[in-house]
């Protein structure tokens, strides 16, 4: 969470790292082997595909169990261990590359060519006019110059572009700039017969004097369009790679609402209709008439003509959006689909890098579950690609369950994270994202709007073990997700606990059926995305006598939404939290499941109801310990400090930021949830004026954040007893677990936790 929280910050920040990148460190190189799988959880028996861009001759890949990911010298060191598989050998090497930019594409048909002439229309709103010639919709082969495009023209303007394949082209122009983000109406006219074109750029809300409103004809030499044999694109144009390969090129930023064609040059009365709302099919000659305000989870484009060319969307724009006549009345696009009839199209989108597989895994039955990786080694380069292998269906082998924050991995997922510091990064994966337009949902794309999908089918390179997350003021990495949960499977291992894992999308998928094997559920270190079936799932769980400790920060916080026919894909939008960008007005609600985004608190259901606990503030500078409170004195908490004295500092210690209160950290409050009964056992404050409390609880200005009276930058141990014999214990911080294996995991961190383990996986109630 640790970034600001406008939208105006994240553009001033894109457009910062877009110009100069992150800085290397003296001595830096690129890494020229990576990759990713098509699955992050599996079971014994089911296959994994793994993908691979490298740049050697040749690279060795070799199945690891992952343990501990920090190669911090004051922990334990990087540990791992080679699985014996049948696809651990040498594989040939070649280079994958990454494509991004979304698009629209509807397959050649006879009804789509249209030498004798014709009309294209659509309600655009550029986002980024003046930067570069960007399709609408065109018919475009570049290697043949056939056919026609409709497109904002290298200097902004409405664009058309004619050819007959034999050499003549013709390229007209309303000459006159579009401003971005307004919306307009634009349309074309060819008529064949006549040699003419008239193009039409009017903005909706128009202003006295205003520059970019245009109205054009002019003559062609173009008696007739070449045919185009190539499938019809809407925000992009045809080119061709350096191979001969047709790509998409020409990415349109901005939105397209109601896109349509016609077969003939329709007159200027009949244009200034349709931009008056009348509907295309009263008018003489439709070919296709495509509704975006349809099928808004699914990547269909639907054509309502007779025609039904339909088509699909590539690398997941932005659907459920603020069309050119939203009108404010409804922000819920469900409840008035006609006024969100735009999809927003970006430049730097990605849904899947569709790279070949170079190998595949069919999971051992001997593959005991846990956190496990493909690596990847040519020459001195070396990548990890992880997964984590479940066990059988129906036959758990532990009582104790960890559940991987996969949906917070995707969310973070090439997360740009140094960007715009004072220090260099000496991480090859930073400026990996930066060469290849990576994005996270902490991103914004290049023309400002926020990155509301995230998918696990590219590669991830802030997921791997030895990497730090967050790169800190004075040069020293702090671990977070993969390796911050490492921290933890460390421990476990290493005291001797059996355990299995599942992952988000289990939870998500399964519902509270794939916790009941299990007498305790143990979170990761900041399991901060959500999906409201996981919720369900946990409380179920909870009413049902299972025990839970959520050993992290930051936990259950954003509305998360899993794409049912896209498995890969999670969507957030982001509204009244502590983010790094907010969304438009009317676009909260998710595509995807419709529900509106935000908070969890927003909509009844803050963390602290089911952890005791919530978000309350961040900061990066140092952790701090925990100190008990009275109600660590409670006999009903003896357990938890057997063999911990009264008045020791709880974890002034450790290998996030040197403490175990930090980074981010949650606090109890009986108004938002947390039960009267539960137990505030410690608390970690004390924080310099680096950390901020989370905005949703700043209603008024205050730069105290530092100080402990009353304060809400801290963080709460919290233990309460829940139905049926189960139980909860929270620590409400990241930089907990990072502190259990310090001094050979002799530590009262360690003794906490391994005392609140014990009695929770044990069988008598509470």
């Amino acid at each position: 969470m640790r970034t600001t929280s406008r939208r105006r910050a994240a553009v001033a920040t894109v457009k910062a790292r877009r110009s100069r990148g992150i800085r290397a460190a003296e001595g830096f190189e690129m890494v020229k082997i990576v990759g990713y799988s098509d699955r992050l959880s599996v079971r014994p028996g089911e296959t994994l595909r793994f993908m691979v861009s490298c740049e050697h001759p040749a690279f060795r890949a070799d199945i690891v169990r992952l343990i501990h990911g920090d190669p911090n010298p004051e922990g334990p060191g990087f540990k791992e261990e080679i699985v014996p598989t049948p696809i651990n050998g040498e594989y040939p090497g070649r280079e994958q590359a990454i494509r991004t930019g979304s698009y629209a594409i509807v397959p050649d048909d006879p009804a789509l060519r249209l030498p004798a002439g014709f009309t294209l229309q659509a309600w655009i709103y550029p986002t980024t006019p003046g930067k570069r010639v960007q399709g609408i919709i065109t018919k475009w082969p570049e290697s043949r110059r056939a056919g026609w495009a409709l497109l904002v023209d290298e200097h902004g303007g409405l664009g058309l572009w004619l050819g007959d394949g034999d050499g003549t082209v013709e390229k007209c122009s309303t000459g006159a700039p579009m401003h971005a983000s307004r919306w307009y109406f634009v349309a074309a006219a060819f008529d064949a017969g006549q040699r003419r074109v008239t193009l039409h750029q009017l903005p909706v809300e128009g202003w006295p004097r205003d520059g970019s409103r245009a109205e054009t004809e002019q003559a062609t030499e173009v008696s007739r369009t070449g045919r185009s044999d190539l499938p019809l694109l809407m925000a992009g144009t045809w080119g061709v790679d350096t191979s001969g390969t047709a790509r998409v090129q020409g990415h349109f930023n901005g939105k397209i609402d109601s896109p349509r064609l016609f077969s003939r040059a329709l007159g200027p009365d009949e244009i200034r209709s349709l931009a008056r709302g009348v509907d295309p099919a009263l008018v003489e000659a439709p070919v296709a008439a495509w509704d975006f305000a349809r099928d808004f989870a699914s990547a269909v484009v639907t054509d309502t003509s007779a025609n039904r060319l339909h088509g699909r969307l590539v690398n997941l724009p932005a659907r459920a959006m603020t069309g050119h006549n939203w009108s404010g009345s409804e922000t819920d696009f469900r409840c008035c689909p006609g006024e969100y009839g735009a999809i927003h199209f970006h430049d730097d989108d990605l849904e899947d890098a569709e790279w070949e597989a170079d190998f595949e895994l069919s999971v051992p039955e001997s593959m005991r579950s846990g956190f496990y990786a493909a690596r990847l080694k040519a020459g001195e380069d070396e990548d990890y690609l992880p997964f984590f292998v479940r066990p059988p269906p129906g036959r758990p082998t532990a009582s104790i369950a960890l559940l991987v924050p996969t949906a917070t991995y995707l969310a973070y997922a090439n997360k740009r994270e140094t960007v715009g510091k004072a220090y260099p990064s000496n991480q090859w994966q930073d400026q990996y994202v930066l060469d290849h337009d990576l994005l996270s949902l902490y991103d914004v794309h290049r023309d400002g709007s926020g990155v509301c999908y995230s998918s696990r089918l590219r590669p991830i390179v802030n997921m791997r073990p030895k990497y730090n997350q967050h790169w800190l003021h004075e040069g020293k990495g702090a671990p977070h997700l993969l390796n911050a949960d490492l921290h933890l499977t460390d421990w476990l291992e290493a005291r001797g606990f059996r355990y299995d894992v599942l992952a988000d999308e289990d939870l998500h998928g399964e519902g509270v059926e794939s916790l009941r094997p299990y007498r305790v559920m143990l979170t990761g270190s900041h399991p901060e995305y959500w999906s409201v079936q996981m919720l369900d799932a946990l409380e179920s769980y909870l009413a049902d006598g299972g025990r839970v400790m959520y050993l992290g920060g930051n936990g259950f916080y954003w509305v998360t939404s899993f794409d049912s026919q896209r498995p890969h894909v999670i969507e957030v939008r982001r509204w009244r939290g502590t983010g790094t960008w907010e969304a438009e007005p009317g676009e909260l609600h998710h595509s995807t499941t419709g529900e509106p985004g935000s908070l969890w608190r927003f909509r009844g259901r803050a963390p602290q109801r089911l952890l005791g606990v919530g978000f309350s503030a961040y900061g990066d500078d140092a952790s701090r310990p925990y100190f008990r409170q009275p109600d660590s004195a409670n006999p009903r908490a003896a357990f938890i400090f057997e063999g911990v004295s009264d008045d020791e500092p709880i974890g002034d210690f450790g290998l996030v930021m040197g403490g175990a209160g930090g980074y981010e950290t949650d606090r109890a409050d009986i108004g938002l949830g947390t039960p009267p009964h539960a137990l505030v056992l410690a608390t970690t404050t004390g924080f310099s004026d680096n950390y901020e409390p989370v905005i949703e609880e700043v209603l008024v200005p205050d730069s105290r954040h530092g100080d402990p009276s009353g304060s809400p930058v801290r963080g709460d141990m919290v233990f309460f007893e829940g139905p049926k014999g189960g139980a909860v214990f929270s620590t409400g911080s990241i930089a907990w677990c990072g502190s259990l294996s310090w001094n050979d995991y002799d530590n009262n961190v360690s003794r906490i936790t391994e005392n609140v383990l014990r009695r929770f996986d044990s069988s008598e109630p509470f």
